[in-house]
């Protein structure tokens, strides 16, 4: 029953997804001119080393991060590493919003759909291979655009993780097999126990990471292994790295926001999220399905929710995500804030100005 109800339902959206399609951002390069590669509105003075920059673009889902990086790409005559947690796997496209043929096709993207969902790939092995990336990207070109909407993984880029003693492997077999005995509520247990300001930090600034069990057992591993919270490790040194970022955010006011993860759910169920996710729904408990938009409709399968209340969750969840990812990128005091309909050579004409402040002898 509710699933005839959410069909008269979503053709009508249908009619709202045909009449937005021109403006959302996949439409940006139909009908656009490549255009012919500039470089930087000034010359660098001779004798003058040029640095290497990293074009960096944040912002919360849903505000034209995509189309932005694209247009950057082709006016810096770059490549785009992306930084999206969830579109590196391949069995997941529709509900991570992974761009479109026409978009990869309009810039070179490094990171997309490269793993599988059966991959136990971490923020640890993303920072490795992306830096080798970049700096082999570097070594022909003076730029290169990382755009991102996990704050997590654009700072592992950025500025590098701490550094943690070995641990010991009974240690980690140990909270292994008590997680498949107890579940997640152990390793939330044992963390708030162990170091309960490191808990706060993260069930007040990102809570879907207390969800997340790979996480939750190397956080538990380092205190029971060493003895002393994780949290302690924290900031102990810094890592240099051979790129100038500059950041570039991306907002809009919150309705905007949310209007836009509104239109952007009713056109991901219109081009099958349900289906794929009811394809992905044996393999619910493997980490990169603990998702936004995957977890709802697991729900439903179960059971447990109408089709209806699931699609209002996963815009409920989503709204909810874009306020995390605000929080989180709002920290960094370097990133430079653009309304999200800021004209794009306003933007070039501010990195400009933050290549030339770079020049150093």
């Amino acid at each position: 029953k509710s699933y005839s109800c959410c069909t008269l339902q979503l053709l009508a959206i249908r009619v709202v997804f045909l009449r937005h399609k021109r403006s959302f951002r996949w439409s940006l390069f139909s009908t656009k001119k490549k255009q012919t590669p500039i470089t930087p509105g000034f010359s660098f003075p001779s004798g003058l080393k040029k640095m290497k920059h990293l074009i960096t673009i944040i912002g919360p889902t849903a505000i034209g991060k995509t189309a932005l990086s694209i247009q950057l790409a082709q006016h810096y005559n770059c490549e785009i590493i992306s930084c999206d947690s969830r579109q590196f796997f391949k069995e997941m496209t529709i509900g991570t919003a992974v761009p479109s043929n026409e978009e990869l096709k309009a810039a070179k993207h490094h990171f997309i759909q490269n793993k599988s969902i059966f991959e136990n790939y971490t923020v640890g092995d993303y920072e490795k291979e992306a830096l080798s990336k970049i700096n082999e990207l570097f070594q022909t070109n003076d730029y290169v655009v990382l755009i991102g909407g996990s704050g997590l993984y654009v700072d592992a880029v950025l500025k590098g993780f701490d550094a943690f003693p070995d641990i010991d492997p009974n240690v980690r077999a140990t909270i292994q097999s008590q997680y498949e005995t107890d579940g997640i509520s152990y390793l939330q247990k044992q963390l708030k126990a162990l170091d309960p300001i490191y808990y706060e930090k993260i069930n007040n600034e990102n809570p879907q990471t207390l969800l997340n069990p790979q996480r939750m057992m190397r956080f538990v591993e380092v205190c029971v292994g060493t003895e002393k919270p994780y949290s302690s490790f924290l900031n102990r040194q810094k890592n240099n790295r051979n790129f100038n970022p500059i950041l570039i955010g991306l907002e809009a006011e919150r309705a905007i926001i949310y209007d836009r993860i509104n239109l952007r759910v009713d056109i991901m169920l219109q081009q099958g999220l349900v289906e794929e996710a009811q394809n992905l729904y044996p393999h619910k408990s493997l980490n990169a399905l603990q998702t936004v938009g995957y977890r709802e409709l697991f729900s439903h399968f179960d059971g447990e929710w109408d089709l209806a209340f699931a699609i209002e969750e996963i815009k409920k969840n989503t709204r909810r995500f874009s306020k995390r990812q605000l929080t989180w990128f709002k920290r960094n005091e370097h990133t430079q804030w653009f309304d999200f309909k800021t004209a794009t050579a306003t933007i070039t004409d501010y990195i400009d100005s933050q290549i030339q402040q770079s020049i150093t002898l």
